[in-house]
């Protein structure tokens, strides 16, 4: 008899998500607008525990496109990137015609490199190209450095829009990430931490950037009685209907991050003495622990696990493929030290949504055991 799936970071409803989308059935809130939305965007921001502001979008992709927008990117412009993620924190700056530098990571947290940055920056500005943007991201959960690449930033005076997609919840000196760069962008994907079904937001340091941003997540449409417009728009707001889903899973939040760290602390202590890495918090780092993830001793024995793991039918996967090795990017600038590339071929991302069970994480240790 097949055994039942396990996914690598299913949804995990609490209940409270119902109240607010029949509110919004009864009340006949079903557009892109209405109280759900701005009660999520108020409870995002209280939860963040910072003057800041929020607007919640379609996914997180929309928040990085608007907030590179609202840097002012331009055709030809460059923006470093975080080699080492999810494709999507790349893609919407070619959306703006700028033109991608990819940055390697560091081995305390697998994130942007602040000694590569600074390398990166110093010779795009040698070769005429000073860039117009960072991207860092917080890997997994796990905060980058972000004291040091903001006082590199402020140093080179280029803005920092701060991929926090994977990272509600996580902090650096009880500091929310997110909230350290020019913009923060979160996501709230069916696989994160908390969802929407889809959905993301876009954190910003004024009122007026967060209007500008909704402006343009709202089609551009003029303040005219008539449909005018005199920019191009987008449609990017999220639904009344969704943010209700965000807004009960705000209340269970916490109890969330405290399972996935359950489900890191599981693994490390049942898997204490197999040939695995794992990923440690920095002094004054707080990881949400989005994903467990493990560094094997080879790549075979990362793909060994993983096929051992499927035929179990339980979903892992491998570390992010770096941008710098995407058949999309090729030819894009790229300042490497090797540990991407690394990460990439021995990494793997062990089942860790906050619905896990005891019987379910003991048949996914066990399967590992079983490979040495």
């Amino acid at each position: 008899m097949k055994k039942s799936k396990i996914w690598l970071s299913s949804p995990h409803m609490g209940g409270a998500e119902q109240k607010y989308i029949a509110s919004a059935f009864e009340t006949n809130w079903i557009a892109p607008l209405g109280p759900n939305v701005t009660g999520f965007e108020n409870d995002i921001a209280a939860y963040l525990n910072n003057q800041k502001h929020v607007a919640a979008l379609s996914s997180g992709t929309a928040a990085l496109h608007l907030a590179l927008k609202l840097t002012g990117i331009k055709p030809g412009d460059e923006v470093i990137c975080q080699s080492m993620t999810f494709s999507a924190s790349a893609n919407p700056i070619t959306y703006e015609g700028g033109r991608p530098v990819f940055v390697d990571s560091e081995s305390d947290t697998w994130n942007m490199s602040p000694e590569l940055l600074e390398q990166a920056i110093k010779d795009r500005i040698v070769k005429g190209q000073k860039p117009k943007a960072i991207i860092p991201v917080h890997l997994y959960g796990m905060p980058a450095k972000m004291k040091e690449i903001m006082a590199i930033a402020r140093h080179y005076e280029i803005p920092v829009i701060e991929d926090a997609a994977e990272a509600l919840g996580s902090r650096i000196d009880n500091k929310a990430a997110g909230t350290f760069g020019d913009y923060g962008i979160l996501s709230f994907n069916g696989n994160k931490i908390i969802t929407t079904s889809g959905g993301g937001a876009l954190i910003t340091n004024t009122q007026e950037a967060k209007e500008k941003a909704i402006f343009w997540a709202t089609q551009a449409r003029d303040n005219a009685p008539h449909y005018q417009h005199s920019e191009i728009g987008y449609n990017y707001r999220l639904s009344n209907i969704l943010a209700g889903i965000g807004r009960g899973q705000m209340e269970i939040l916490d109890k969330h991050i405290a399972a996935r760290r359950a489900n890191f602390d599981y693994y490390k202590t049942a898997l204490q003495n197999a040939p695995l890495q794992f990923l440690q918090e920095p002094s004054g780092f707080f990881s949400n622990r989005w994903l467990t993830t493990v560094l094997t001793r080879s790549y075979e024995d990362r793909e060994k696990i993983r096929l051992a793991l499927a035929n179990h039918n339980i979903e892992s996967r491998p570390l992010w493929k770096p941008m710098h090795q995407q058949p999309v990017f090729k030819g894009a600038p790229s300042y490497l030290n090797g540990i991407s590339d690394d990460l990439f071929s021995r990494g793997l991302c062990l089942p860790s949504g906050s619905n896990l069970n005891e019987p379910d994480r003991k048949r996914i240790t066990e399967i590992i055991l079983n490979q040495f």
